[in-house]
């Protein structure tokens, strides 16, 4: 294994940790204003995903002696990179209103600037996390991982979204008392 490749993996492990504490003082400040904590069954599996995944990268490439390929290697680098770009600028432009977990607090709007102003975009974060899930496997051609990686994040997010829409669902329609609307708090 290429020692770079490890690096690559911890620094992503490093990126993650700084989003858990991003997530912490946004669910304090989210909770200090009455928000609201949906999908707490889902989440440990979602967190258990995302650290086998980095686990993984690391197994299956020494375990399994993959090599790199730099045809396919370097494009993969590049778009962990643009994940990592598109991750951060979802944090960034919902502010406190970003989490790992899913925490909506009644009344605040849907955020539809920045990448949540792309009507073919609907969920930019997930979109970051689904791209980083299979390339960064693929970078030293871990195959196994990112397909596996792949195909749980699928359900996953199937579960995720229809947590979140549910929640948005409810609280529009008990602020308002009209019909629920669709949103994207991620």
């Amino acid at each position: 294994m290429s020692p770079w490749y490890a690096l690559l993996v911890v620094l992503v492990a490093v990126e993650r940790l700084a989003e858990l504490v991003v997530a912490r003082r946004n669910a304090r400040w989210s909770l200090a204003r009455g928000g609201v904590v949906a999908g707490r069954g889902h989440y440990p599996w979602m967190v258990a995903l995302h650290t086998g995944l980095l686990i993984g990268c690391l197994l299956e490439v020494w375990l399994a002696g993959r090599p790199f390929v730099p045809a396919l290697g370097w494009p993969m680098v590049v778009l962990v990179l643009a994940a990592q770009g598109l991750r951060w600028w979802c944090i960034t432009t919902l502010g406190r209103q970003w989490n790992t977990e899913v925490i909506v607090v009644p009344g605040l709007p849907l955020v539809t600037r920045g990448p949540y102003s792309l009507p073919w975009l609907r969920h930019p974060n997930y979109v970051a996390v689904a791209v980083e899930g299979a390339a960064l496997p693929l970078v030293h051609t871990a195959w196994v991982t990112a397909v596996v990686f792949t195909v749980l994040n699928a359900v996953l997010m199937v579960v995720r979204i229809r947590c979140e829409e549910s929640v948005m669902d409810e609280l529009s329609a008990a602020s308002t008392g009209s019909a629920p609307r669709r949103g994207t708090p991620e």
